[in-house]
């Protein structure tokens, strides 16, 4: 088992992943000498199992030697499950409150996941039990020290900021209500998905594109061709290319200490360009994920699951997504299906009649139109 590989030669101290291209490729692995013992291994017959957090990391020469397994983050609700049945019972059994267990409420459990923890796992739900549990067993030795009566706590909504201090994380949220040049975008990070907010506003200028939010190069070129597609619907939005090349843009995405890198934000601003500079409205309840061409076309992109578990936190009820991706709504969790509406995008074009107040289409546009973006429910497809 090696942990973290995507790790390895961070410290600049050598090169191990050199040494794991032998260890990890079977074609060359039956007779490993190791340099220190300089003792020929067989290690033909090892089952390697290697974790990482970010492909990208990884050497591609080591990464072409590994069968990747893409392994999501849980849902609230397998959160609940697992701290109901594992985790619970053994901080309780390892902080000695057997004898006098605390009960905790669902809700209770429910809070801690969302306010005191953001991540993919559940190692930080872990901690935070087990601090919750401390209190409890330092109350209970103060109680019995005092020689009173002790009765186990119940851990509700309420006293949970008693054990765990005030929030540390905001449920997420996207746009509060129907806005010009403001979209829900989905993302993806390390501790799972997330709503991304992008906001863009105009002012006078000389038609300059400025972007703010420590984006990464593969965003920025995302932005740019996102920004040419919208100049060259102009006719369709009711623009005229003078009056954009008078005015500058400013695109900014939230949260700018945070790195942001990726190709998934393309339809997202689009739709965000689109409403500002035709000052048509985007719906509060869409969200969206996808690369766009400059053509248009809707590009499929990666952690679906995540991004899909993120909106449906938020309580947005709309995915706009890639039809290529329509694969990917096969993993989608029961509870997530049942309140979700899914758009397949193949052209960018359709999430404009989707998601813009008041856009009218195409007309005078020549040659033939994008398919129209379908709603589907997965409520049968799926199960079946």
């Amino acid at each position: 088992m090696l942990d973290e590989i995507d790790k390895i030669g961070n410290d600049h101290r050598g090169d191990p992943a050199s040494a794991l291209l032998e260890v990890l490729d079977p074609e060359q692995n039956n007779s490993f000498t190791d340099h220190y013992f300089n003792i020929p291994f067989d290690l033909s017959k090892v089952l390697f199992i290697v974790t990482a957090n970010y492909l990208h990391d990884i050497p591609k020469p080591l990464l072409d030697r590994l069968e990747v397994i893409n392994i999501e983050g849980y849902t609230e609700s397998e959160k609940l499950e697992i701290a109901r049945q594992h985790l619970i019972p053994r901080v309780v059994q390892g902080h000695g409150l057997a004898k006098h267990p605390p009960r905790f409420d669902n809700a209770a459990i429910c809070d801690i996941v969302r306010y005191w923890t953001r991540e993919a796992g559940v190692r930080n739900l872990q901690r935070s039990i087990a601090k919750i549990a401390r209190k409890v067993a330092m109350k209970q030795v103060e109680t019995e020290a005092s020689k009173k009566k002790y009765r186990a706590p119940r851990v509700t909504v309420k006293s949970v900021p008693k054990y765990l201090g005030p929030r540390r994380f905001l449920h997420d949220e996207g746009v509060e209500r129907d806005e010009i040049g403001v979209a829900n975008g989905l993302a993806w990070t390390s501790t799972g998905g997330e709503v991304l907010v992008i906001e863009a506003i105009k002012m006078k200028g000389q038609g300059k594109l400025v972007i703010t939010g420590k984006l990464g190069d593969v965003m920025k070129e995302s932005v740019q061709a996102a920004y040419s597609f919208v100049r060259s619907r102009a006719d369709e939005l009711g623009l005229s290319l003078e009056g954009i090349e008078s005015q500058d843009l400013h695109i900014h995405f939230p949260a700018g200490a945070v790195p942001k890198d990726g190709p998934s934000a393309g339809v997202t601003v689009t739709l965000a360009l689109a409403s500002l500079l035709s000052g048509l409205k985007i719906r509060s309840d869409f969200a969206m994920t996808g690369e766009v061409t400059l053509r248009g076309k809707v590009l499929a992109v990666g952690g679906v699951k995540d991004k899909l578990l993120a909106a449906y936190r938020a309580g947005i009820t709309n995915i706009a997504l890639p039809r290529d991706n329509e694969k990917d709504l096969v993993e989608i969790p029961e509870e997530v299906r049942k309140v979700t509406s899914f758009h397949l995008l193949e052209h960018v074009d359709s999430l404009f009649e989707l998601a813009l107040v008041g856009y009218e289409g195409r007309d005078g546009l020549s040659g033939p139109l994008p398919e129209a973006a379908d709603a589907i429910d997965l409520s049968e497809s799926v199960t079946s």
